[in-house]
């Protein structure tokens, strides 16, 4: 079981955040006292965790203190698209050994704000998958978003 703070929920619901999908089925939940497993995918696109994504983390925090787990997964494939703050250039496509070295510091970052002995954290090397696919697979999965969801 988990704390039930009613007022710490409805901030976590509405502090920062501009849309919820299932808000109702969240809030139900959150309100049973049962611990729920959030996931938060991440890819280590530069050395750093900037702003943005901290903001996710702080956010991921409040669930924590609340007694929820937090599962954080960094991938290392989708990180090969590279960093999409430079708008005015095309993305650079990383290399894995510099994949590898952003994500040497992240975990220390990271636990600046997420308590880590709270949060599972999870490595896929998910390249050895996706590197398989064909162009045809990418062409199917692409089918199944908009540009801007992709």
């Amino acid at each position: 079981m988990v704390k039930v703070d009613k007022q710490k929920i409805k901030e976590i619901l509405s502090r920062g955040v501009e849309e919820i999908f299932e808000r109702k089925s969240l809030e139900k939940k959150l309100k049973s006292g049962k611990q729920l497993r959030i996931k938060h995918g991440i890819d280590p696109t530069g050395p750093k965790i900037h702003i943005g994504r901290a903001l996710q983390f702080w956010k991921l925090r409040e669930f924590q203190d609340l007694g929820h787990k937090i599962v954080l997964i960094m991938g290392d494939f989708t990180a090969q698209i590279g960093d999409a703050s430079d708008k005015d250039s095309m993305r650079k496509i990383l290399t894995e050994r510099e994949i590898k070295e952003n994500m040497k510091d992240y975990i220390k970052q990271i636990s600046k704000i997420l308590d880590l002995k709270k949060t599972t954290l999870r490595f896929l090397h998910n390249e050895k998958w996706t590197r398989k696919l064909k162009p045809v697979d990418l062409l199917e999965l692409a089918s199944q978003f908009t540009v801007s969801q992709l």
